[in-house]
This record gives C-alpha cells, structure tokens and sequence, in this order.
C-alpha cells in the first residue's frame, strides 16, 4: 500500500500495540497531541503471542496505523533466567502482530526495535548497516535475536507485499513508567532505586553491578515516542532507523550523576564480579537528524524528571 509523504494522522484510527507498557505510555502521551482517534485495549485483554484473538481484534478495529512496541522486557538478570521465554515471547508478538497488520490492510506499521541487535564489537557509533556483521552480546541474544526477526518482517513485508512498514533502533530507554524491580530492571531504573533507598537508609556505601567502564547511551522515553512519531510521518524506507540522544556515558559516572540527582552522598564501590555487557553502545544518528529530528533533552535534565516521576508514582494516592 503506497501512502504519502509527510503521513498525515488527522482523522486515522491509530492504535499503540503494548500501550501499557513505559514505551507504550510514552507513544499514547504523544499521540494525544494528533488530531487522530487513539484505539485502547484494556490491559492483558489479548495475548498477542496468540495469532487467531489478535488477528480478530485488528480485523475488527481496523487501525489505519499501528506502533509496535509490545515486548517481553528486561535487563541482563532477566534474560539470563529466561532466554526461551524472551525469544519465543518476542517472536510470536512480532510475527502475529505485523501478519494481522498485512491482512488486516493496515496502511502505516512503526516495528519498534532496540540497539542491542546489533553486534557486541560493531563499530562505534553504531551505524544501521552493521545488523548481522557479527556475534550477539551473549546476555541480551535472546531478545535481540526476536528484535532482528521484527525488523526483517518489516522488511520482507515491504518487498513482497508493498507494505508501508518501518522499524526503528531506540537506544537504552528510561523515564515515566519504567521497572524499578532490582531482579529484572534495567541498570538505570536499578541504580536509581537503590541510590535513593541508600539515601533513605543512611547508607555510606552503594555498590554498582561490574567494572563501571562501560559506555552507555540513555534516552527518556518521551523523546522516544516524539522520534518514533515523526518517523511514521516522514520516513518510508526499508533500512531501520536508530534513535538515540547522542550522548554517552559510563556506567560509574552514571552512578555518580544519579547519587547527585538523589541527594545520595555516600561512597561507591564496583562489583567486578558481576557481568559488564557490551563494552561500548553509542548509536549512530546522522539518518535520523538528517530527516530532521534531533530533540533528545539532556541526560541532567531526563534524570531530574525522571526521579520526580518515580516519586510521584510510588507516594501514595
């Protein structure tokens, strides 16, 4: 189906797939600022690893576009425990969601990926040709492997069928609605729990999972969704778009801006022990500032939001 460039969302039917989740949220905060109808879903109403009751709710709705952010997520501990479920999981979700978009006659598809497709050693920044150039990072392949077959579905729907379907990289996420679980976060919403609980206890120490070397690209999820969106209205090519802030960090001195960012004002120590991941992820985003976009805010200025926001959803109502 061919559409228009620049995709104009006043009067479509647009439904964010995974719309409670940190991503999800983020895409339908953003949404609300189109002159579109936004399609909801009650919470687990469908399990979309299930093709026939997913097929039938988009038969039904009929969206006009569709975000694809629904996931089975989590951090290094998480995939560790469940690397079938992560797989399989994130599979299903892709391949039943894009076919029921295809047979459905869906118009407009934004397949919502992740950096952690491409490989451990690729070359920094990471450009979007370096998918499939080399071995996986072992503590997060399970997923990523689900994550490739997403974007290659879109691809292949596109060659065969016409489809006017896209992916998109986004970096290591945070902001509103992230898992601040210690077993199965990822190392920001993880780090700021427990520096805020250290300051809470009067702790004079926090230790940090591994060497704290690595380096790491954060960007808040509201940026996300605002990239991803603008995506969908200007961008209809087969290549995967990454999305990112530009900006890297260390782990440790990710600690750091963090304990600052809570008030914590005790030492820190590294845990060795436990595993570093990838040495290095920096994104590549020369495609996505030379459509147009480049308005990620400040690492600073997302925590400080981001710590209000956590506060916020955890006093009680």
């Amino acid at each position: 189906m061919t559409i228009t460039l620049p995709y104009a969302f006043t009067g479509k039917r647009v439904w964010v797939a995974g719309e409670h989740g940190m991503v999800g949220q983020a895409l339908v905060r953003r949404l609300g600022s189109e002159d579109c109808e936004l399609l909801r879903m009650p919470r687990r109403a469908i399990d979309f690893r299930d093709q026939a009751p997913t097929s039938t709710w988009i038969r039904a709705n009929r969206p006009d576009a569709i975000f694809l952010a629904a996931a089975k997520v989590g951090g290094i501990a998480a995939n560790a425990a469940s690397p079938a479920s992560f797989l399989y999981d994130n599979l299903m979700i892709a391949a039943n969601l894009i076919h029921a978009a295809h047979e459905a006659g869906v118009e407009r598809l934004v397949f919502l990926g992740s950096t952690c497709i491409y490989p451990k050693l690729a070359p920094q920044p990471i450009p979007e040709e370096a998918l499939l150039t080399g071995p996986l990072e072992e503590t997060n392949e399970w997923y990523a492997i689900a994550k490739i077959a997403g974007v290659k579905l879109t691809q292949a729907y596109r060659r065969q069928y016409g489809a006017s379907y896209i992916s998109c990289q986004p970096t290591n996420l945070y902001g509103p609605g992230d898992n601040y679980d210690l077993e199965t976060s990822h190392v920001l919403p993880a780090l700021l729990r427990k520096a805020h609980e250290a300051r809470e206890a009067k702790l004079e120490r926090l230790t940090v999972w591994g060497s704290g070397r690595p380096l790491r690209e954060f960007l808040h999820v509201d940026d996300l969704a605002d990239a991803a969106v603008f995506l969908a209205r200007n961008y209809d090519g087969d290549i995967p778009i990454n999305i990112g802030s530009g900006e890297e960090v260390s782990i440790g001195d990710l600690a750091l801006l963090i304990c600052r960012t809570v008030g914590f004002a005790g030492e820190l120590s590294f845990d060795a022990s436990r595993p570093d991941g990838t040495p290095r992820k920096l994104a590549d985003i020369r495609r996505l500032r030379e459509l147009g976009w480049s308005r990620a805010r400040t690492l600073e200025q997302g925590l400080s939001e981001t710590y209000a926001s956590w506060l916020s959803e955890r006093s009680p109502r």
